[in-house]
């Protein structure tokens, strides 16, 4: 019996090619898919974060290629009254309207995981706020606020006839400070309720049941049941709301463009105010990157309350 055996072309044509078998290669194919994002994040994300850290150390101005100055621009910042306000402001703004948002967002979310006829328009209709453009939000705020045509001041003033006068709330810096995080809460409570309201969706109705047989009231069901399960996505929900109410900018430059006298400014709108429309690049950028050890330390917050929680779980389930 005789053995046929393939010629060395045929064998050839057999072989995967060094292409194939690149892609078969597991590393390369991974950064093959990353790839798309990587560049997306270098050339939108990093090289601006990078530039404006340069420019940071740098008196650079619109127009003019600036130098190397060291920490100038940050010793001038500790000596600013007004980068001292913006720090007030930038975390009272964040402490007052993260603790609304949460404390009314959690509030609806628990109401929209009850049922209810209509259930569902209710839940798109709490969306709406979110996804209507901030500027418009922040023009419909200035009409609410104007001091002669607000209808706040008209329900005030004409209607119940509780004051004599219409309320100015932008023209003072403490009714400026809390029309905003009022608009800001506002605008953040449907990101809250409708994260939460999906963290409530993943707890077992079971447990729930098994408490109520034990006779555990509704607050004992919230305490011990609801609040520990929500633990995980309230970090992250949190920290996401914190991140984005300290770098808020557009809300606050379109009502009151830091006003009055200032006592507005977050650290963004200054930065801006500074880099852009004053034209001392290098100064603005200082202003920014200040923002950062704020930011990372709410990242971190948030990385070490989850890494808490899961160690106290698994030490629990020992």
């Amino acid at each position: 019996m005789s053995v046929t055996t393939l010629s060395s072309p045929a064998l050839a044509l057999r072989q995967p090619s060094w292409l194939v078998r690149l892609f078969d290669y597991k590393p390369f194919l991974i950064v093959m898919c990353l790839a798309p994002a990587i560049g997306l994040l270098a050339v939108f994300l990093t090289y601006p974060l990078g530039l404006g850290i340069w420019l940071a150390f740098t008196d650079t101005t619109i127009g003019r290629r600036g130098v190397y100055v060291g920490l100038e621009n940050f010793q001038y910042l500790l000596t600013d009254p007004l980068w001292w306000g913006a720090v007030f402001y930038s975390v009272f703004y964040t402490a007052v309207a993260t603790f609304g948002k949460f404390a009314l967002g959690f509030w609806l979310a628990l109401l929209l995981n009850n049922h209810f006829p209509f259930k569902s328009l209710l839940r798109a209709i709490v969306l709406l706020p979110w996804i209507v453009p901030t500027v418009l939000s922040a023009l419909a705020f200035w009409w609410i606020y104007d001091p002669q045509f607000s209808i706040i001041s008209y329900l005030l003033v004409d209607v119940l006839h509780w004051r004599s006068a219409n309320i100015n709330f932008l023209g003072s810096p403490w009714p400026a400070r809390f029309s905003l995080i009022a608009a800001n809460i506002w605008r953040g409570i449907p990101f809250v309720a409708i994260s939460l309201l999906a963290g409530l969706q993943t707890i077992s109705p079971s447990l729930y049941e098994a408490a109520m047989l034990d006779g555990a009231s509704a607050w004992q069901r919230f305490r011990y049941i609801t609040f520990p399960m929500m633990m995980p996505i309230l970090a992250i929900v949190m920290t996401f709301s914190i991140i984005f109410t300290f770098t808020d900018f557009q809300l606050v430059y379109a009502i009151t463009r830091g006003g009055p006298v200032n006592s507005t400014h977050l650290l963004a709108t200054l930065a801006f105010q500074r880099g852009i429309a004053g034209g001392e690049l290098g100064e603005g950028a200082a202003i920014a990157v200040s923002m950062i050890p704020f930011l990372v330390f709410a990242t971190l917050f948030s990385y070490f309350g989850l890494a808490r929680r899961k160690w106290q779980q698994g030490e629990g389930n020992d």
